[in-house]
């Protein structure tokens, strides 16, 4: 049944319903699920710059007004590097109201696979003026194989 006909095709209900009802004869299997989907808000939302060095990666991410307990760098599965928090909203005076509110609040987070030279046990993280920065040193390249020389006996 169209519910046009009726006149009610400009309410909110109207467009729930209509979802409804095109959805349902459809699987929901591949739908993502509500963690994933905040977390790729969240990383989205998460700008991070990366710089390479000789001797080290270095993560850059601006994070105003938050405290050292609101962020947290993790290294994963070994060489995931995971940088996450939350930043919340500040306590509302009674006699104050927002005209508008364009500050982010919420969780925040980044994931990056670290490269294979990356020293997971050489990470620091700094945060100052509102900037994160993490380094991540390097690990020295491998020295090349000497040749081993073997004494031939003779029997």
């Amino acid at each position: 049944m169209d519910l046009r006909l009726m006149g009610i095709d400009n309410t909110p209900l109207f467009y729930k319903l209509q979802q409804m009802m095109d959805a349902s004869g459809e699987e929901t299997v591949n739908a993502p699920s509500r963690n994933y989907v905040r977390d790729a808000r969240a990383m989205a939302a998460t700008p991070v710059d990366v710089k390479e060095y000789p001797n080290s990666y270095v993560f850059v991410v601006d994070m105003p007004g938050l405290k050292s307990g609101d962020i947290k760098v993790q290294v994963e599965e070994d060489n995931v590097l995971l940088i996450s928090g939350e930043r919340k909203r500040e306590e509302e005076k009674e006699e104050a109201k927002y005209i508008r509110m364009e500050r982010r609040v919420g969780k925040f987070m980044r994931k990056f696979t670290l490269p294979e030279n990356a020293n997971t046990d050489a990470i620091s993280a700094v945060c100052q003026d509102g900037v994160l920065t993490v380094t991540v040193q390097k690990l020295p390249p491998p020295q090349p194989k000497k040749p081993k020389a073997i004494e031939v006996k003779v029997a």
